[in-house]
């Protein structure tokens, strides 16, 4: 169970690395879309998770230039406490949804392509896809809080905005 809940988390990551890279497939719609339904919402925010996650990890593994280590464990630490939050709304039933237990494909080739590189390209290759994820993340969470179909996960998107806010801050610093 732990096991799975740290690969939902990690695939949520990676799905906002790759929400705020341009390299992100998953970026189809404009930021002024529509709110996403409750279950779009959770599976969005789930994958993002796991990719923030996991890539984070993989930069963590790979020893990135300076700046990048100490963002890469704050991704880690922060995505793996929003995919608690999000799962334990959804295990308390005020939200009604399934959280997906693995990376989409677009992500899942967004991680390997991260996994082939080396040095300073995947240093490139991880700033670039942590700048479009979390641009893609405060789109996503600015929309669903404005107008999502679920007062207790708009809450949520509300007071979480803040914190990938700050990430994106940070992630457009990275070099």
């Amino acid at each position: 169970m732990r096991t799975t809940f740290k690969l939902v988390a990690a695939g949520g990551l990676l799905a906002f690395v790759a929400f705020a890279g341009t390299v992100s497939p998953v970026s189809a719609q404009p930021a002024a879309a529509q709110p996403p339904s409750t279950q779009d919402f959770v599976n969005k925010v789930a994958v993002s998770d796991m990719f923030e996650i996991q890539s984070s990890q993989l930069a963590l593994e790979k020893q990135p230039d300076k700046d990048t280590k100490p963002f890469a464990r704050r991704m880690v630490k922060d995505h793996e406490k929003t995919s608690k939050e999000l799962k334990a709304l959804i295990d308390s039933g005020k939200v009604k949804a399934t959280l997906p237990t693995a990376l989409d494909s677009a992500h899942q080739k967004l991680l390997d392509d991260l996994k082939a590189k080396s040095g300073k390209d995947f240093d490139a290759g991880f700033d670039q896809a942590q700048v479009k994820g979390h641009q893609d993340a405060v789109a996503l969470f600015e929309a669903y809080a404005k107008g999502g179909d679920n007062a207790d996960l708009k809450k949520w998107a509300a007071r979480t905005l803040p914190h990938l806010k700050q990430h994106l801050a940070m992630a457009e610093k990275l070099k």
